[in-house]
């Protein structure tokens, strides 16, 4: 019998993005029997579904990329800075054939049920097709943006052109040549759609609820900055590894504001801008928790908006003001601002012009309704927690819907009291989205893949968070967050864009290199808050 034919596993893993890659690869290496079950047809998680024109990683592609086999790292050789979704694409599927993964993935197969014995101590987990397999560990691969959040706008059925959204953009593109286009949404993926079609479109209109803070990405030919790395990948990887973010962003030379100077503080400005990326809210230590220093970076992106947008008001229109620079997710640009600069190009703020309908020729806002061929949607996701409460999990007292309502418990981000054997790879409350995901995905992977192996060693068949510890965790995250100024801002790191969900503040905000710390200190307790049986 095939493992596809079989219907009871060592470990089941949901997904086949970077994350659920490199776990099969992990577990197949510890001697685990693994069945991965993936929703689309292909391995790439999130970048086998965003093909939306201009995708592109926002972290540099030197780092956003496996760290696990020397030989890997060695052989392949990114062709820009930031790489493009079709490249990143390539990569994991270079990834997957050099490994031979695909025999042990089930494509097109979506998780709808999982259910928890006490008696036998597996999980049941239930699949689209009506199949049902049983495990005795199951791991949830399922990503942080991985369910789109899809507002029903009154009147969306009637509208006669074509409408598509970013998160689920057709594999075979879209002709928008000359067309009149809207898009809904200026986020990160809205600003790369936008960026991307503005040169194509006939016309482009922007329909805009918050304005974001962006920072050029000075993306280009990587070829000579890879011959530098590569000799010592080892050690640039270590150092990423006990960074902040989970990538290098010359942490060790950032003073604080308060205690800088005012030629000083633009000169450092100056020089992060010119560098490009999200290490632009690093320029100082305290811009996350001091309002003054916070003020100063945001006051400097709004003045080099200003410089960009030659119409004063539509420059304004552009600038945030509503909420602390950092405290929503930082955009990386590549010409967006420029854009507004088109003839073709306008913009409507859905502050002073809300969206009513969308009518059978486009959309009314305001006063005044705009006929579009086209409309694209770029609202977003169910961020961090959606894509496992959209599956009905039932564990030893209760759904985990109902025990999240009020926000996500987990210990560590890896697991959850009550759901015994089921672990998350940046699950909420770890540093996962406010890092390089790459970084938090090989960290754990490899921790749970040693969890595993010590549970076999011991003879344990269940591992589970202790509630005394979990409540801990769930408070050194609430607390932490609370010292930064980022609650303030109605973010997807809130939860804010789900109409309904509760807002509370999901990363974990320590950073990537204190929480390794944690992670390893746990570890080396013997599971220290963990219960093993």
């Amino acid at each position: 019998m095939t493992t596809e034919e079989r219907n009871d596993h060592d470990v089941i893993v949901i997904g086949a993005g970077f994350a659920g890659l490199y776990q099969l690869i992990r577990l197949r290496q510890a001697g685990y029997e693994v069945r991965v079950l993936e929703a689309g047809a292909d391995v790439g998680g999130t970048w086998y579904w965003n093909r939306y024109p201009g995708a592109r990683c926002d972290v540099e592609s030197i780092e956003y990329s496996y760290s696990f086999d020397r030989a890997l790292e060695q052989e392949w050789n990114w062709t820009e800075r930031y790489a493009s979704q079709p490249e990143i694409l390539d990569y994991i599927r270079h990834v997957a054939e050099r490994y031979d993964l695909r025999r042990d993935i089930t494509f097109e197969t979506c998780v709808e049920a999982m259910r928890w014995d006490n008696v036998s101590e597996r999980w049941t987990v239930r699949t689209d097709d009506g199949r049902s397999r049983t495990a005795r560990f199951v791991i949830a691969a399922t990503g942080c943006l991985s369910v789109p959040s899809r507002p029903d706008f009154a009147g969306m059925a009637d509208f006669a052109g074509e409408l598509y959204w970013t998160s689920n953009w057709p594999h075979d593109g879209v002709d928008l040549a000359g067309k009149r286009v809207a898009v809904v949404g200026t986020g990160s993926s809205g600003l790369q759609t936008i960026t991307a079609i503005a040169p194509v479109v006939g016309s482009l209109t922007v329909f805009q609820r918050t304005p974001s803070y962006a920072v050029p990405a000075h993306n280009g030919p990587i070829s000579s900055r890879l011959d530098e790395v590569k000799p010592g990948y080892a050690e640039f990887r270590e150092e990423s590894r006990l960074s902040r973010l989970g990538f290098h962003c010359g942490e060790d030379a950032t003073g604080y504001y308060a205690e800088t100077p005012a030629d000083g503080v633009r000169r450092e400005l100056e020089r992060r801008w010119s560098d490009g990326g999200l290490c632009f809210t690093l320029s100082f230590r305290d811009v996350l928790f001091d309002a003054e220093a916070n003020e100063a970076l945001a006051e400097y992106v709004r003045e080099r908006i200003r410089e960009k947008v030659h119409d004063p008001v539509t420059a304004e229109k552009l600038t945030p003001r509503s909420y602390p620079i950092g405290a929503k997710r930082m955009c990386v640009d590549t010409g967006y601002f420029e854009v507004y600069n088109r003839d073709n190009v306008s913009l409507v703020d859905l502050g002073e012009e809300p969206i009513e309908r969308f009518t059978e020729r486009g959309i009314v806002a305001g006063d005044a309704e705009r006929e579009f061929d086209v409309i694209i949607l770029a609202t977003g996701f169910d961020a961090m927690t959606g894509a496992l409460t959209a599956m009905d999990v039932r564990g030893t007292e209760g759904t985990l819907s109902e025990k999240w309502a009020a926000g996500p418990r987990t210990y560590l981000g890896l697991m959850t009291a009550g759901f015994p054997n089921l672990f998350m790879i940046t699950g909420p409350q770890s540093p996962s989205v406010l890092s390089n995901m790459m970084t938090s995905i090989e960290y754990h992977v490899d921790w749970i893949t040693r969890a595993l192996e010590h549970l076999r060693t011991r003879g344990s068949r269940r591992m589970e968070p202790v509630v005394a510890a979990e409540d801990n965790w769930v408070n050194t995250t609430n607390d932490v967050g609370d010292l930064t100024l980022m609650p303030r801002a109605a973010s997807w790191y809130m939860g804010a864009n789900i109409p309904g969900k509760q807002r509370v503040f999901m990363p974990f905000v320590g950073g990537v290199g204190t929480y390794k710390q944690i992670g390893d200190g746990v570890a080396v307790a013997g599971y220290h808050g963990f219960e093993l049986t």
